[in-house]
């Protein structure tokens, strides 16, 4: 089984994530595949390292110590990586792409060199729409691709990353908590058809009872930056604030600074998840797995 570090991933992934599902959307492969592969270690050891229970699921003191080796192996594994890498000795310039939040509020500069580092080589970024995105993974024109949305295709491995949270931006201070009713008192800055944010936010709305077509829409845009923009230029009016839905890792800076203020809907979460994205082909390519062992690590 030691040589087989697939199966021990498997089993680091649901206990980190407490869940047999949540470790398949992390890994990218079905749920009856991840029990059959904690079996296969339960057999292997002739024992049980991993309980059910209603909320979720619990190490067996054999688990925990199964736990910790794995995790041994697995730092030994990841020091050796970059060594294993080099030894490829092959120049290229691996093609990352990335849906419009995440490549320019969440992908930063850094993060870029240090995925270079990782594979000795340089990393370009290409900033799309997810649909794209998917399109250029299907062409061979990008390596992995980092989307807001699961555009669910045969042909790719689907990887869960982050959870975003959308929530409402003014351009002036309001109400932490708002109520449904409340929105109907702003001006807005609302995405373009076609933008998965805009898509999110429309069904959440609905579920709500709130009805868009009674909004005082200013303007609509296709783009983050855009929509951040917007925000900063208009006028200032605390009796009319001007206000959008955005991810709470594109404001995060203008927040820290006062520049904008966030709030949340009362009693209600907008999430949705972020995925890494790459083709069948390419999942026992070195370069891919490894970038995406990286960001999946949460080392930029």
């Amino acid at each position: 089984m030691l040589k087989d570090f697939v199966k021990l991933e498997t089993f680091l992934t649901v206990a980190r994530e407490r869940s047999f599902s949540k470790a398949s959307a992390k890994l990218g492969i079905s749920q009856p595949a991840v029990t059959q592969q904690i079996k296969f270690i339960e057999k292997y050891l002739a024992c049980k390292v991993i309980e059910r229970k209603k909320n979720g699921i619990k190490l067996t003191n054999e688990g925990e110590e199964l736990y910790k080796v794995a995790t041994r192996l697995e730092k030994e594994i990841h020091s050796s990586e970059h060594d294993i890498l080099k030894i490829i000795n092959k120049e290229i310039t691996f093609k990352l792409g990335a849906s419009f939040t995440i490549g320019s509020y969440i992908i930063p500069g850094q993060c870029l060199n240090t995925i270079g580092e990782a594979i000795n080589n340089s990393v370009n970024l290409d900033i799309d729409l997810s649909d794209n995105i998917i399109q250029k993974l299907k062409d061979r024109k990008l390596d992995v691709g980092l989307i807001e949305s699961p555009i669910i295709d045969n042909d790719l491995i689907y990887r869960e990353w982050l959870e975003d949270e959308l929530v409402v931006v003014s351009n002036v201070p309001i109400t932490k908590t708002l109520k449904t009713e409340e929105l109907y008192d702003f001006d807005w800055i609302c995405r373009n058809e076609g933008s998965h944010t805009r898509k999110v936010v429309q069904e959440v709305f609905d579920e709500l009872g709130v009805s868009c077509k009674n909004f005082n829409v200013l303007s609509e845009v296709s783009n983050t930056t855009t929509v951040l923009q917007t925000l900063k230029k208009s006028d200032r009016n605390p009796d009319k604030p001007v206000v959008s839905i955005l991810s709470k890792y594109a404001i995060m800076d203008e927040v820290a600074k006062g520049e904008l203020y966030e709030a949340r809907l009362r009693g209600y979460t907008m999430t949705r998840k972020f995925y890494i994205v790459y083709s069948k082909e390419n999942k026992h390519n070195a370069y891919v797995d490894n970038v995406v062992n990286y960001i999946l690590a949460g080392r930029c």
